[in-house]
């Protein structure tokens, strides 16, 4: 069976379940890019879409595979008729940190004007470049790329360039009453499954209320985001895996990141501050305030700030 309809069933099986499909492996990695090396490409607009949104970042096995296909783009050494070097340079810049650092450094000094100033596009909201920072600062002594790159860095452009938090937000209330723990949004039981996002969020509240993935399906008819609001919110060890699938069922997606959101409202009368602290990190709006009057259904408008 080849890659394209191999994938394609298995996204109809997770389909099934309400869930998207994993991310491609290393192996499926190197599949397709043998794919979109051909020319013509088939099926170029799908094979593009796996390409970019369906590997993880960072320092995957597969975003290895991705990030030197690109590299090898950028330097000639390979061809795609869907991607050219400047194009490359753009992906890489979605993939967080990791193995697409060093190639869009490395792009700074590209004899191409309009592959290095997308390189300092890519890098100015890349901040996970740890020891490759150092790289930066020499090469800005003789390459102006790089050294815009610094500026932007000390300037904080990669937080100043996000879309402002909205002065009110009207909510759908999701509320579980009583104490809510980790262990209630990520079973332990279920364990096994955390790396896979959203198939453990099948498992939220499974075993504290009567369809809770049901009941969210039905309260975002309403047309808003949902608040998961609680009497006590995340006391428990299990506080990214618990946050993780609060933010599957409440957060929205991030690009050229499969498999994982962001965002999301938790309101809490105590939130436990740990989770609390984990919500923050991953992207969500945590907030400690008096729950007693509200209820499941409940339309609120939220102001931040």
């Amino acid at each position: 069976m080849s890659l394209i309809s191999e994938y394609r069933a298995h996204t109809e099986e997770r389909a099934k379940l309400g869930i998207p499909p994993l991310p491609l492996t290393a192996e499926q990695a190197v599949q397709l890019i043998a794919l979109l090396k051909e020319n013509p490409i088939k099926e170029q607009e799908y094979l593009l879409d796996l390409f970019v949104n369906h590997i993880s970042p960072g320092v995957d096995d597969a975003a290895l595979e991705k990030a030197s296909f690109l590299d090898a783009i950028i330097r000639g050494e390979a061809t795609c008729a869907a991607i050219d070097a400047v194009e490359a340079v753009r992906i890489l810049g979605t993939m967080l940190g990791g193995y697409n650092v060093k190639p869009m450094i490395d792009a700074l000094a590209h004899s191409d004007k309009a592959v290095a100033e997308a390189a300092v596009l890519a890098l100015k909201k890349t901040l996970l470049v740890y020891d490759s920072f150092d790289t930066v600062v020499e090469l800005s002594k003789t390459n102006s790329y790089a050294k815009e790159v610094l500026e932007s860095w000390a300037n904080g452009e990669w937080f100043t360039s996000k879309p402002t938090l909205a002065e009110k937000m009207t909510l759908t209330v999701f509320k579980v009453p009583g104490e809510t723990n980790t262990d209630d949004l990520s079973p332990a039981s279920e364990a096994f499954t955390r790396s896979d996002i959203p198939m453990h969020a099948l498992s939220m509240l499974g075993s504290k209320m009567d369809d809770p993935i049901g009941t969210i399906a039905s309260l975002k008819e309403k047309g808003n985001p949902l608040a998961y609001v609680g009497d006590v919110v995340g006391t428990g060890s299990s506080r990214k895996s618990g946050i993780n699938s609060v933010q599957w069922h409440l957060g929205n997606d991030i690009p050229a990141v499969p498999n994982k959101r962001t965002g999301g409202v938790v309101i809490g009368g105590i939130v436990a501050p740990i989770f609390f602290n984990t919500a923050e990190d991953s992207g969500a709006l945590p907030i400690q305030a008096d729950v007693t009057s509200l209820e499941m259904g409940d339309v609120i408008d939220l102001y931040p700030f």
